[in-house]
């Protein structure tokens, strides 16, 4: 059967990885965390004292753009692939929730998503990938065969969140965590290069009150009825 390309793009917290993942496996497609990329930038800029939550150094963190490299590498252990900054897994480290409060400043600034694109646009090259982000759909694969918008209210993402967070063992408060989704949106919807929106061809699929087998069979009938098309 001929592959496609399928972009998942949604808000925070809406689960757009977790279905991505589950996606690329019954497919046997390759996925990539788009988000992941971004996190993984803003960790570099953490680490390199260029961002924090008093200051950021943006021409710093473009002029070390080059000093970044970004892989996956899969792990059969865990059935996808985690990323790797400067090869070093970093997978669990861009999870904080210090991070997912820089990251959608880092992700606003256009040399960075432009480094970041043109990477992403690779890994789609020969069909078979499922992505997950916030433009994808947009900017990265405007011709992908199969667009898909997650959504559900932001309390809704953000108890998703807090428990994710807890049951890592991180301190954090439902009501911080409430309050970075509600900023995400903001900076992610309303950022000048690539904001975050709905393509006109894709599908919305408002999980606030699915369990995530009903979401998986609405999406996997979805992804069923296109391939029959292609």
């Amino acid at each position: 059967m001929k592959k496609i390309t399928i972009a998942i793009d949604g808000f925070s917290s809406t689960g757009k990885s977790t279905i991505a993942k589950e996606l690329a496996k019954k497919l046997k497609y390759v996925y990539v965390d788009s988000g992941a990329m971004y996190r993984a930038v803003t960790y570099f800029a953490m680490e390199n004292s260029i961002i924090s939550d008093t200051f950021f150094y943006k021409d710093e963190l473009i002029k070390r753009l080059d000093d970044i490299i970004l892989t996956f590498k899969y792990n059969t252990s865990l059935g996808f692939a985690e990323i790797y900054l400067n090869n070093v897994n970093v997978e669990k480290e861009i999870r904080t929730l210090g991070v997912s409060k820089l990251v959608s400043k880092v992700a606003e600034v256009s040399e960075v998503r432009k480094k970041l694109v043109e990477q992403q646009k690779k890994f789609g090259e020969n069909k078979g990938v499922v992505m997950d982000g916030r433009d994808i759909g947009t900017v990265v694969f405007p011709n992908a065969e199969l667009k898909l918008f997650m959504n559900a209210s932001a309390s809704k993402r953000a108890k998703r969140r807090f428990d994710e967070l807890i049951k890592r063992g991180d301190q954090v408060t439902f009501e911080e965590i409430l309050k970075n989704v509600e900023y995400r949106d903001h900076i992610d919807s309303t950022r000048y290069d690539s904001p975050l929106i709905k393509a006109s061809d894709a599908i919305e699929i408002d999980n606030s009150n699915l369990t995530l087998d009903e979401q998986f069979n609405i999406i996997y009938t979805i992804v069923q009825e296109k391939l029959k098309t292609v």
